[in-house]
């Protein structure tokens, strides 16, 4: 067993992680306040390849493998977690669905705009009465000739303020339950659909969060993806190839977070002393550390799993599960290890703690993943 990174994807790192520190980190308080991340900022992740890792070079990608796209998002996610989920909606949730699914003609009309940051996109699965039942959706479509007429609505979807294609879930067979269900590609200026509210979030305050309106939405027929009635199997594929980015965005946050405390517990003196001559500071960094470097290789494994063409949906589930854990305990423990200061907005553990949370809900909550992993074990005896 190697390992050792290939000189291919260390390059990645170092590049990830310059590009992280100068252009993210002191700007990522920025983003959070105003509730956006800036034009200039999407631009430079569109020309650093960022927003087409996974997508093919023929139709303006990079073509990178899943441990590339998991060391980007790791290292993005160190700086600003708010950036590095735009770069896993646009990578996994939107362009996975369509480099898989999607008819020559779909690929080549969208992928190109996705891949360069000229378009973002949104993936529009969970709604107001349907969250981890992802199969209790309401929305429905039904065909008319030549258009599918959409009609019911979306929430928490990602990127929805400037996003200009979503990857919408409707059910053209309702009485067929999750075999009934459609996925379709929405422009923004379709007749019938609008983009709601922005929502007020605890982390990850720099990204757009909206709801989403069908009202007699008139979807072109030739703007179904996939095949009508197999839209369920697209987007659980489609989770268990995003599970791996939030594993990695979690992993970054954790390792920002423990960077964050070993600095803080060498640096400020209590009873004369540094923190980290202290024996409970000193285990408690250890502790950290440890999870960490258990969840990297989770993470590095189930992208790796992904490489070699092999199932990898019970290695992606354990990672963003274990992954996500840790982000939280280990965030947890830096503001603890900050005392009062780790409650102030003035220090990045503050950030950081709000923005590990979440990764234990989307793409599958903890308790999902813990199901996930169960189906799997028990299928494989």
């Amino acid at each position: 067993m190697d390992f050792k990174l290939s000189e291919e994807h260390e390059l990645f790192r170092r590049t990830a992680r310059e590009f992280a520190q100068k252009e993210l980190e002191p700007r990522a308080k920025e983003f959070e306040d105003k509730h956006k991340i800036p034009k200039d900022v999407l631009q430079k992740l569109g020309e650093l390849g960022y927003l087409g890792l996974a997508v093919p070079e023929a139709y303006g990608g990079v073509g990178a493998d899943a441990l590339s796209y998991a060391i980007v998002m790791e290292e993005l996610s160190k700086a600003c977690a708010s950036t590095s989920t735009v770069v896993t909606v646009q990578n996994t949730l939107v362009e996975f669905p369509i480099v898989e699914f999607g008819t020559e003609a779909q690929k080549r009309k969208y992928l190109p705009k996705l891949a360069t940051g000229e378009w973002f996109g949104a993936f529009a699965l969970t709604e107001p009465e349907s969250g981890s039942d992802a199969a209790g959706m309401k929305t429905t479509a039904r065909r008319e000739g030549d258009v599918y007429v959409l009609n019911g609505s979306k929430r928490f979807i990602t990127n929805a303020a400037f996003a200009r294609l979503f990857v919408v879930f409707a059910l053209t067979a309702p009485e067929a339950g999750n075999r009934g269900v459609s996925c379709f590609l929405v422009e923004r200026d379709t007749p019938g659909f609008t983009v709601g509210r922005e929502e007020d979030k605890m982390g990850i305050r720099g990204t757009s969060t909206c709801e989403l309106f069908f009202e007699d939405c008139r979807v072109p027929a030739e703007n179904l993806l996939g095949e009508e009635n197999k839209g369920f199997k697209i987007a659980m594929l489609t989770l268990d190839a995003g599970r791996i980015g939030i594993a990695a965005q979690a992993l970054g946050i954790a390792e920002a977070a423990f960077d964050e405390a070993l600095k803080y517990a060498q640096e400020r003196t209590a009873f004369g002393q540094p923190l980290a001559a202290f024996q409970a500071i000193q285990f408690k960094l250890a502790d950290m550390k440890a999870q960490i470097e258990a969840a990297r290789w989770l993470v590095y494994h189930a992208a790796w799993k992904k490489d070699q063409g092999e199932d990898y949906i019970l290695e992606s589930s354990l990672a963003k599960l274990y992954a996500s854990e840790v982000a939280s305990r280990v965030a947890d423990e830096a503001v603890q290890i900050h005392g009062g200061y780790g409650y102030i907005r003035d220090y990045k553990v503050e950030r950081l703690y709000r923005d590990a949370r979440i990764t234990r809900i989307y793409e599958g909550t903890s308790e999902i993943q813990k199901l996930i992993i169960a189906r799997q074990l028990l299928g494989r005896k």
